[in-house]
């Protein structure tokens, strides 16, 4: 079960070879258009290509975006019938400019206002009543509405009620509501900002790795931080350094949520927190080799690891 913010990433696919004369900005002669799942559907995007399936929850705007979005989870067989549609919202769409293969600008189109008190209803009886159909709830949380206090501490404790695997993505607005989950999974930034640090060596990693591990009920904590690669912080005291996977880095577009889901899925299939994250780890590897938000699948996976 995945439950959180939804997006449609846009891309818009050029060549730049001159600057304008406006002003001193490149100009992108755009020759393809293309869109792909964001946010919460591309972690159900990922589960799905690696063989896992996914019950997607999430909020959409009554918009030509939010109609995009579940044309296209439809397209790739996930279901659409947890994601409703809340009037005058629009859906989040995150537009990025591509010039010879390179990020050139991204626009964003959003509201980060919280969902109505229907919707959030709606959200919630939609999740309790598929749990019981699920071995994990996942959390993808961008600050983009779908997401607060109210609803995780309810859905945390449903989930661990039923033995359910749960895991978080978490942003900033919400980082410590995630307490009792079983696998908390922030990144370098994220961190940063919130505990109010700058993670500059190992050390200073491992001190906050642990007061997270404290202050979040003792779950394990995953730290992502790019191409140094991953800390797998565990409730016993365990640290494991895990180094990034050798690949040339095109795109980290989408990385992180490759990661939950690859970790998630592992840790629903019977796997130790260091093994799910070994193998989100070569799962990450895979999506950040290729170019816009792509799916890692199964066979890919296999053969890396």
């Amino acid at each position: 079960m995945v439950v959180g913010d939804l997006m449609l990433d846009e891309y818009l696919w050029g060549a730049a070879s001159r600057i304008s004369p406006e002003a001193p900005v490149a100009v992108v002669e755009v020759v393809r258009e293309s869109a792909e799942l964001g946010g919460a559907a591309n972690v159900a995007q990922n589960i799905s290509s690696l063989k896992g399936l996914p019950i997607l929850a999430g909020v959409v705007g009554r918009d030509s975006a939010g109609e995009r979005l579940k044309r296209i989870l439809e397209e790739k067989g996930i279901a659409t019938d947890g994601v409703f549609v809340e009037e005058d919202r629009p859906t989040t769409v995150k537009t990025r400019i591509m010039a010879q293969h390179q990020h050139i600008l991204r626009v964003d189109k959003e509201s980060k206002s919280p969902i109505s008190d229907e919707t959030k209803r709606k959200v919630v009886e939609f999740v309790s009543e598929g749990l019981e159909n699920a071995d994990a709830l996942l959390f993808e949380d961008y600050d983009k509405g779908v997401l607060d206090g109210g609803i995780i501490g309810e859905l945390v404790g449903l989930a661990k009620s039923q033995g359910k695997v749960v895991t978080a993505d978490p942003k900033f607005d919400h980082f410590f509501e995630y307490r009792g989950v079983d696998l908390f999974k922030p990144n370098q930034r994220e961190v940063e900002a919130v505990m109010g640090v700058r993670l500059t060596n190992g050390q200073s990693a491992s001190r906050v790795g642990r007061q997270l591990v404290s202050k979040l009920g003792d779950p394990s904590v995953l730290l992502t931080q790019g191409e140094k690669g991953m800390v797998l912080f565990l409730p016993e005291g365990e640290e494991t350094h895990i180094a990034a996977v050798a690949r040339e880095v095109f795109d980290v577009s989408g990385a992180g949520d490759t990661v939950i889901a690859a970790a998630t899925l592992a840790l629903a299939a019977g796997a130790s927190p260091r093994e799910a994250a070994v193998i989100a780890n070569s799962a990450a590897g895979i999506g950040v080799s290729r170019v816009g938000v792509v799916p890692v699948d199964f066979e890919e996976l296999w053969e890396a690891i």
